[in-house]
């Protein structure tokens, strides 16, 4: 699959994903969410996938939200045109990139800014070169909230003081400090950051098919339960999944003393 502003490379049971307008860092454009969700549901469906890399050509991951998007005719205003334009194309891609049956590495390889916050931190597992840095201008530049899941994957990782600083502040968060506050999984060179995702993409395509999925839903699941409550789920899915194929292959493999091989999704 290959387009103009996203593009995507399936290699290993490993999609790779890239955000293609290098000359202007990647920005959220009308064009590029409507591609980015349409190669989204592809590999959503591609039972070949195992894990996917999401990043961005050239010197930044992604700008945000391209703010020409946000004009609107002469039928609406520029508040609605966008509102229409964030559920219609920004929700359903976060939302996507939380439900897809396949663990997500996103590997931040220049400025994550505006709604390109959002969007790296929808995946489960993310990576950031040391030249990458996390950016929140809606407040203290255009007085309008965070967006595209900020306001709710922020609190949750770094916790709602710093989170509400972020916003307030606008300073740029740098990759070695995101890393020491917990927000990301590592800070790497930037010579070293796609091998390293690819590294990583690779290891957890050897997992069980439903292992992302079954992780989200539970520490989801957590947010929302007493401690006895979630003691109750974590017995529930223990009791489907123990009796599922992909128990009995890693048990097997612990007695063979070799490494498991799980089936397809």
């Amino acid at each position: 699959m290959n387009d103009q502003v996203v593009i995507c490379d399936i290699s290993d049971s490993v999609a790779t994903v890239t955000l293609n307008e290098p000359t202007k860092l990647n920005p959220m454009s009308t064009q590029l969410q409507v591609r980015l969700r349409e190669v989204l549901v592809q590999l959503r469906d591609d039972k070949s996938v195992r894990a996917m890399i999401l990043t961005g050509a050239g010197k930044g991951f992604c700008a945000g939200t391209d703010l020409r998007s946000t004009d609107s005719g002469e039928q609406q205003s520029r508040g609605q045109a966008a509102a229409d334009i964030i559920g219609r194309l920004l929700h359903p891609i976060i939302l996507e990139l939380r439900e897809l049956p396949f663990p997500v590495v996103s590997a931040i390889n220049g400025p994550a800014a505006g709604a390109g916050v959002g969007l790296a931190l929808a995946a489960d597992i993310i990576l950031a070169a040391r030249s990458a840095y996390f950016y929140l201008p809606f407040l203290p530049k255009m007085g309008i909230v965070p967006d595209a899941g900020c306001t709710w994957f922020l609190p949750r990782l770094i916790g709602p003081g710093r989170a509400l600083s972020l916003a307030l502040l606008g300073e740029r968060l740098s990759a070695e400090r995101a890393a020491q506050w917990g927000l990301i999984w590592e800070c790497v060179d930037d010579a070293e950051l796609l091998g390293r995702a690819r590294l990583l993409a690779k290891q957890l395509a050897a997992m069980p098919a439903h292992a992302a999925l079954e992780a989200r839903r539970a520490f989801a699941a957590a947010e929302r339960h007493t401690l006895s409550e979630q003691l109750h789920y974590e017995c529930d899915r223990q009791r489907e999944l123990i009796d599922g194929p992909a128990f009995s292959e890693g048990a097997r493999a612990f007695l063979e003393k070799r490494q498991p091989v799980f089936g397809e999704r």
